[in-house]
């Protein structure tokens, strides 16, 4: 079954290669439902395997090994933790391709096998039951991210970003890839289930997860590795952004779950206080950051970073809830996130051609529909009761709170700052007398709508009943901190 949802997007891929790259409008269309296409078979697949998945177990499940070749030895498998991973990138990356679907016409089938290569690259991420696997893809998805953001991005400055974004995190990596092959010469295996059976002493455990740290610091991320993030942002295409906010920096979420907390629980509880510290330092940063942003893309990108560090704070609560908190937090952001870059990055940049904020005001004079929407988004991006980003962040500060009050306080300050520069931004954009700079803009329309209504829906949904998404976390979570 895993084996199904990895090689689809790449049967997907292989089917768009030979369609003939002409600059005509049958052929573009044929591979943009191709690719679509393709993207939707997948997320049926995996709800079919969340549907299957059985809940009462910490075994993984869907097991599949490839040992044919001696060089390659691949090992697949989904428990309660990644299989919401998986769930959000098939999710997202139809909602990703539909972003673009009318203003990428130079280069389209490079852009539309990259997005379907990514997404069998992350699944390949989150479902790798060997370490040095997991290195491999979470390092893979780092060429295509390039070539999207140099090929298919804005401005002078794109070249730049993708480059931070590539040195960054391949620079942030090389310690993660020295730990596991250290580990690899004391065990003699990178199996997940084998390096979990073994002990390893606090010294080297303090060695190994800074190695480890340092890696999904800078992948999360957090403060001082944050200027990559808003480049990255503001410079690729809308595609790019919406992957980028929801599953691309979950990598470091599942990394800080499967590897830190699974393998390396005492070193772990060592550096607590040293990764709370940075934790809230991020958080009050990104969100005063945030306040003064001019561009809205970026904007949203720092909020995204804020987001994170509250996340960290749950993770390493050591309590269930404030893991389960961090796991429901890092969905909603998946679904709230690219919700907000669609609607700056996408519908109002493809109508105005601008991001700057004091040239757009007064949206709400042409585009109602649009407004009420971006409004929702806005709330849910602030942590109001009924969406799930309430949920994780209230599950998150609990949990933290157990352990140390102040920085619970600290971390809360995050909530408060992040209804400042949201409500701040929806005030500027929709309201006020209508700008002088901007033609009469039109309302949103049907693909557009689709595409803020399908994030919408299972933002408040799960906000609603979360139990639908605890039922399956509550085994593995706990397993994590509780060996039975």
């Amino acid at each position: 079954m895993i084996t199904l949802l990895i090689l689809i997007p790449i049967i997907g891929s292989l089917l768009l290669i030979p369609i003939s790259s002409e600059e005509n409008i049958e052929n573009k269309s044929q591979m943009k439902r191709i690719a679509l296409t393709t993207s939707l078979i997948n997320l049926f697949v995996s709800l079919f395997i969340w549907y299957q998945f059985d809940s009462n177990t910490t075994q993984y499940q869907f097991v599949s090994e490839f040992n044919q070749l001696n060089f390659c030895h691949l090992n697949f498998g989904i428990d309660g933790i990644s299989l919401f991973f998986v769930l959000l990138t098939t999710f997202v990356t139809p909602i990703a391709l539909l972003s673009n679907y009318t203003n990428i016409n130079k280069n389209l089938k490079l852009f539309l096998i990259s997005f379907l290569l990514l997404e069998s690259l992350q699944i390949c991420a989150f479902v790798s039951l060997d370490l040095l696997l997991f290195y491999i893809f979470f390092e893979s998805v780092l060429p295509i991210l390039f070539i999207v953001i140099v090929v298919f991005g804005h401005g002078e400055d794109r070249f730049r970003s993708a480059f931070l974004l590539f040195l960054y995190t391949l620079a942030g990596s090389l310690p993660m890839l020295l730990c596991i092959l250290s580990i690899y010469s004391y065990i003699g295996s990178t199996d997940f289930q084998l390096i979990s059976l073994c002990e390893i002493s606090l010294d080297s455990q303090k060695i190994l997860w800074l190695g480890f740290f340092i890696a999904f610091a800078v992948k999360t991320p957090l403060y001082p590795f944050i200027i990559w993030l808003p480049k990255a942002h503001s410079d690729s295409p809308l595609a790019g952004s919406i992957i980028l906010a929801a599953t691309i920096l979950k990598l470091a979420t599942y990394g800080y779950i499967r590897v830190l907390l699974n393998f390396f629980p005492d070193a772990t509880n060592y550096f607590s206080p040293l990764i709370q510290t940075i934790a809230t330092i991020t958080i009050i940063y990104a969100s005063l950051s945030t306040i003064i942003q001019q561009d809205t893309k970026r904007l949203i990108a720092y909020s995204s970073v804020a987001h994170m560090g509250v996340l960290v704070l749950g993770l390493f609560s050591n309590t269930i809830q404030g893991i389960e908190g961090a796991i429901l937090l890092a969905i909603a952001h998946g679904f709230v996130s690219p919700a907000l870059f669609t609607c700056v990055g996408g519908i109002i940049y493809d109508r105005t051609g601008k991001r700057i904020i004091n040239y757009i005001r007064g949206l709400a004079t042409y585009m109602p529909v649009f407004t009420i929407l971006f409004f929702v988004f806005t709330l849910a991006n602030t942590g109001i009761p009924l969406t799930l980003n309430f949920l994780g962040e209230q599950l998150s500060l609990i949990g933290i709170w157990q352990q140390n009050p102040y920085i619970a306080t600290l971390g809360a300050t995050g909530i408060l700052l992040s209804a400042c520069y949201s409500l701040f931004l929806y005030n500027r954009l929709s309201y006020g007398s209508y700008s002088p700079h901007l033609p009469i803009l039109k309302d949103i329309n049907r693909r557009e709508y689709s595409l803020l209504i399908s994030l919408l829906i299972p933002t408040i949904i799960f906000g609603i009943l979360p139990n639908v998404l605890l039922n399956p976390l509550h085994i593995s979570t706990s397993a994590l901190l509780y060996s039975v």
